[in-house]
């Protein structure tokens, strides 16, 4: 193992930040905070979910990213996103943190306590402008899946819509 420079304190700062943002992404979801959720990322941003939901690489809108991912996400009772293991390359204004994540979802139905947990890691390229670090290109890897998905979010996917039907 080579001995590693020592950081300079710029670069300490911006991992803290580049850090913030990421844990910030788990954060806006759990607690469905969507402002929160939406201040991770520029106002476009490149998404790569293949891992999970098959299809393409697409560049979105963040708003309705973030709309989407309530929509999807709302109806559990509850989530947790853990977010570690975080390895950052920065290169000026530009950077890239590689992290580890497990996400729990949760929800009773019908008296039942169901549950569905995928891991894998998150490859987030970030850019910082005037607002800070924010996500520009988002990557998950799914790399293990636990529990019946279909069921799980189609329960919580019922319940948006029920939620958000327009009165009859």
């Amino acid at each position: 193992m080579s001995a590693r420079a020592p950081l300079d304190l710029e670069t300490l700062l911006a991992r803290a930040e580049i850090s913030d943002v990421v844990l910030r992404y788990a954060t806006g979801i759990d607690r469905r905070d969507w402002p929160l959720f939406r201040s991770c990322f520029t106002d476009q941003v490149e998404l790569d979910f293949t891992s999970w939901s098959g299809g393409e690489v697409r560049s979105s809108d963040a708003d309705e990213w973030v709309a989407g991912v309530a929509a999807g996400l709302s109806g559990f009772d509850a989530t947790q996103h853990i977010s570690s293991n975080h390895v950052h390359e920065i290169d000026g204004d530009r950077a890239t943190c590689v992290s580890y994540m497990i996400a729990h979802h949760h929800a009773v139905d019908a008296g039942e306590r169901l549950m569905h947990k995928i891991g894998g890691y998150y490859t987030n390229r970030l850019r910082r402008g005037s607002d800070g670090w924010r996500i520009h290109a988002c990557k998950l890897t799914v790399t293990w899946e636990m529990g019946d998905r279909a069921k799980l979010f189609g329960i919580s996917q019922q319940r948006w819509q029920a939620r958000n039907a327009a009165p009859a």
